[in-house]
C-alpha cells in the first residue's frame, strides 16, 4: 500500500467523518508496534480482533507477527477504509501468506456477535471523540468479545482531553471529563502496560489492560 495514496484516502475521510476517524494521518509505525507488541508475550493459536483499522497501518505490524494457525477479524464501520483495506489485502504479495487468515468485516465493533471470541483486541478508536454513552458501549463490547484473561491493547493522544477542555464550551467540558471517567475505570481496573509513542502525530499513549476472567461476568458500574 503506498504510502503518500494511504495518507492521501486518510485524510480525506478524516475531513469527510471526523469523529469516527479522530486524526488526519494514520498511525505511524511506532504506534503499531506498540499497539501490536502485545502480541509478543502470547503463543498461538490466536484469535485477534483490530477495531478501527483504517487503510491497515497497525494491520501491518499485526500482520508481521501473526503465525500460521492465529486468525484476524479487522472490524471497520467506514465503507471506504473497508475497500481500501479489501483491496490491499488482495492484490499486495506481502499480503498472500495471510490471507485465509484475515477478515475484513464492515460493521461497528459493538454490533459484532458472539462472547468470549477473541484472544486480543487491538484497537484504533478515537474515544476522545465518540459520545459517552458510545464509549461505554465500545468497551462493554470489549469485555463481552474478549476471552476470559484476554489482552484489549488501546491507544489515546497524549493528554488530549487536558490540553482541549479550556477551549471548548461547557457542554464539551462535561462530555470529556466523563469519557475520562469511563476510560479510567477501566484503566485504573485492569491496566498491566502502558507505552509512550512521541514518533506519531499527535504523540500518543498506547495501554493494555489485561481483562480478568471475572470481568465478563462483572456488571459495567462505568
Amino acid at each position: 500500500m503506498n504510502f503518500w495514496n494511504e495518507c492521501g484516502t486518510f485524510f480525506r475521510e478524516s475531513r469527510r467523518h471526523f469523529r469516527a476517524t479522530g486524526a488526519v494521518l494514520p498511525s505511524s509505525r511506532f504506534l503499531g508496534r506498540a499497539l501490536a507488541s502485545a502480541l509478543d508475550y502470547t503463543h498461538p493459536p490466536r484469535v485477534i480482533l483490530e477495531v478501527g483499522p483504517g487503510t491497515g497501518s497497525v494491520t501491518r505490524e499485526i500482520l508481521r507477527r501473526l503465525q500460521p494457525s492465529d486468525r484476524l477479524d479487522c472490524v471497520e464501520l467506514n465503507e471506504q477504509f473497508v475497500a481500501r483495506m479489501n483491496a490491499w489485502l488482495q492484490r499486495d504479495p506481502r499480503c498472500a501468506p495471510f490471507r485465509r487468515q484475515v477478515r475484513v468485516i464492515h460493521s461497528p465493533v459493538e454490533s459484532l456477535p458472539g462472547d468470549a471470541a477473541y484472544d486480543h483486541i487491538i484497537s484504533g478508536l478515537p474515544l476522545n471523540n465518540f459520545p459517552v454513552a458510545l464509549v461505554r458501549e465500545i468497551f462493554r463490547a470489549y469485555i463481552r468479545l474478549l476471552k476470559p484473561g484476554g489482552v484489549l491493547s488501546y491507544f489515546e493522544y497524549t493528554l488530549i482531553r487536558q490540553i482541549k477542555t479550556p477551549f471548548v464550551g461547557k457542554r464539551e467540558r462535561r462530555r470529556l471529563y466523563r469519557v475520562g471517567q469511563v476510560v479510567n475505570h477501566y484503566i485504573r481496573s485492569y491496566q498491566v502496560r502502558r507505552q509512550q509513542v512521541l514518533m506519531n502525530v499527535p504523540p500518543a499513549v498506547v495501554r493494555h489492560l489485561h481483562i480478568k476472567p471475572a470481568a465478563a461476568s462483572a456488571p459495567v458500574s462505568a
